[in-house]
């Protein structure tokens, strides 16, 4: 009776597990047959495959659409992934889209969060949403702050992309002008906006750059004779003596007869994203289909002079 007993107990317990396994087998086979912003993504950067030297569309279907889709950043966790969309089915109906996918119980979920605002960046530490002359600020129970100003010597100045050093050093544009300035903090306080020298700011269209953390490059989109087309993206390193080496072209890896724009690094300093407008327009023309794009960021070592 006792051996009849222990074997019914385990049989139970092998229809139970089994029926645990199903069960689990079932709802991931439903999680990541339909997307729906709900699939479960055990890995960041939205579950997508990295690339390798070779620029590569970044989540097609999901972040890079038929749309114009601009400016990605996340938060140094990778939980975050900010940029803007346009949304609308007619020209009408177009509007400007401020978008965020967020890391939640296992699952990437995007939303709406507003009407488009500046581009953004995300600091070194987390904690400042820089979005062109505004800022929000992380709060304790992890929301973000309402919109804040940044001082008038900066917010008067017509910005649409700000990036920051881990120092805490701003590098900004200013739309219309096609020139790059720098802020930086000396003895606690902030400096007034400076402009780069020619070897940054020359050629026309000097726009959306960004600084890496240690300060060692700056990159940004601008155009120049030698270009390979439109809007080309290129690097500038900083000498042993502080001062900025002249441009140097991406490549055409990167450039090509398009415009190629709005270059970052991602926190953990493994890829470089970057946008570029895949449809057929003109310079002066409105970007009706602008993808984002990402390669190893092994590329910018490549470029830097020996």
């Amino acid at each position: 009776m006792k051996n009849s007993n222990s074997l019914c107990l385990i049989l139970i317990l092998v229809i139970v597990l089994n029926a645990c396994n199903t069960k689990k087998q079932n709802q991931k086979n439903t999680d990541s047959s339909n997307y729906d912003n709900q699939s479960i993504i055990e890995n960041p950067y939205l579950g997508q495959k990295p690339p390798s030297l070779t620029p590569e569309i970044f989540a097609p279907g999901i972040i890079s659409t038929d749309n114009w889709e601009f400016g990605g950043a996340f938060t140094p966790d990778l939980k975050e992934f900010y940029f803007l969309r346009e949304i609308g089915e007619t020209e009408k109906e177009k509007k400007m889209k401020y978008m965020v996918f967020q890391y939640k119980d296992n699952k990437w979920q995007d939303s709406i969060l507003s009407k488009r605002v500046g581009l953004p960046f995300i600091s070194t530490d987390g904690r400042t949403m820089h979005l062109g002359t505004k800022y929000k600020e992380r709060m304790e129970n992890g929301d973000w702050s309402e919109i804040k100003k940044l001082d008038s010597a900066i917010s008067n100045i017509n910005i649409m992309r700000l990036t920051a050093s881990s120092k805490g050093t701003y590098v900004f544009d200013a739309m219309g002008e096609g020139l790059l300035r720098f802020s930086r903090i000396i003895e606690g306080t902030r400096e007034k906006p400076q402009l780069f020298g020619k070897e940054i700011n020359t050629g026309t269209a000097n726009a959306h750059p960004f600084i890496a953390p240690d300060e060692s490059y700056i990159l940004w989109d601008g155009r120049r004779e030698n270009g390979y087309g439109k809007s080309d993206i290129y690097v500038s390193y900083r000498k042993k003596d502080g001062t900025w080496g002249e441009a140097i072209n991406l490549g055409d890896k990167i450039n090509t007869a398009a415009s190629e724009n709005g270059a970052s690094i991602t926190p953990d300093g493994k890829y470089l994203f970057f946008n570029r407008s895949v449809g057929k327009v003109k310079p002066t023309d409105k970007y009706e289909d602008v993808n984002m794009f990402w390669v190893d960021a092994k590329l910018i070592e490549t470029l830097r002079p020996k």
